[in-house]
């Protein structure tokens, strides 16, 4: 029997529930901790992350509208079908991060979990940060949480699962719609998530990934005036880059959550910060009946 000729996969982007190819026409080779060709990934270009913004924007009034028990279940249904194409993202893990597969395993089970995990906070998220305050007067003063809007993600470089997982998640329990840059030498993972998403009833543009350089694509997210906040968690460590996309962003004041010196320890438990940072309080004041 005669030997198959490798069939090599270029991944492409994920923008509205759709997977085009990058605008730019150009693509960049992804290889294992080895340093094996693996596959071919898309790389965003500035028009690619307009795209995604336009469709980030137009998602967001159905997503924020949906109530919170349905944005439960449809992150619960996401956890559903990575657990189903567990051995795909093992694999990917495997290849993306050199762990063996017990540790790959382990890091795929922890990724579900945490999905999970925040599905279980939605419709306890504003019973938590809400709150009912003593006023002077005969009013009732109520004030709720609320979506940011879209928020650009820079994904984790080393954590291509887990991490990636870690901030995604946060930003759409809410309300918010992101748009994400994956690791750029790890991007296995997001792709393959993004089939996921594609598959399990998140509605198109709540979760846009661009695959690429963040210190490429990242300028243009920042200065963007249709993004609303952007989280710096991906280019942990990398001072200069931080700094240039927060001034950026202070154009049209967005929200920032600031990089870190280095990047976290995605195994511990997150808190509720990852969720508040993107949430805006509205203070409502009506008068009380007699």
């Amino acid at each position: 029997m005669s030997a198959r000729i490798d069939v090599r996969k270029t991944y492409k982007l994920f923008i509205g529930g759709a997977f085009p190819r990058s605008e730019s026409g150009y693509s960049y080779v992804v290889n294992d901790h080895k340093g094996t060709f693996v596959a071919n990934a898309a790389l965003a270009s500035r028009k690619d992350a307009r795209d995604a913004v336009v469709a980030a924007r137009k998602a967001v009034g159905g997503w924020s509208g949906r109530t919170a028990y349905n944005r439960a279940q449809i992150l619960y249904r996401v956890a559903e079908v990575m657990e189903d194409r567990r051995p795909q993202f093992v694999q990917a893990v495997q290849h993306s991060e050199g762990l063996n597969a017990g540790k790959a395993e382990k890091v795929v089970d922890a990724a579900v979990d945490r999905l999970v995990w925040y599905a279980g906070w939605a419709d306890k998220l504003a019973q938590v940060v809400g709150n009912a305050n003593p006023v002077a007067g005969p009013f009732f003063n109520l004030s709720t949480p609320e979506p940011t809007g879209v928020v650009a993600v820079l994904a984790p470089e080393e954590s291509s699962l887990l991490g990636l997982v870690s901030v995604i998640a946060p930003v759409i329990v809410s309300g918010n719609t992101a748009v994400v840059v994956s690791s750029y030498s790890r991007p296995l993972p997001a792709v393959n998530l993004a089939e996921v998403l594609a598959t399990s009833d998140l509605p198109g543009g709540v979760v846009n990934i661009l695959t690429g350089k963040a210190a490429t694509v990242a300028p243009w997210l920042a200065s963007h005036m249709d993004v609303n906040a952007i989280d710096l968690t991906g280019i942990a460590g990398d001072t200069a880059l931080a700094t240039e996309l927060e001034v950026a962003a202070a154009d049209n004041l967005k929200r920032v959550r600031r990089a870190p010196a280095s990047e976290p320890d995605w195994t511990q438990d997150p808190g509720l910060e990852p969720m508040t940072a993107f949430l805006e309080i509205k203070t409502v004041w009506h008068p009380m009946g007699v």
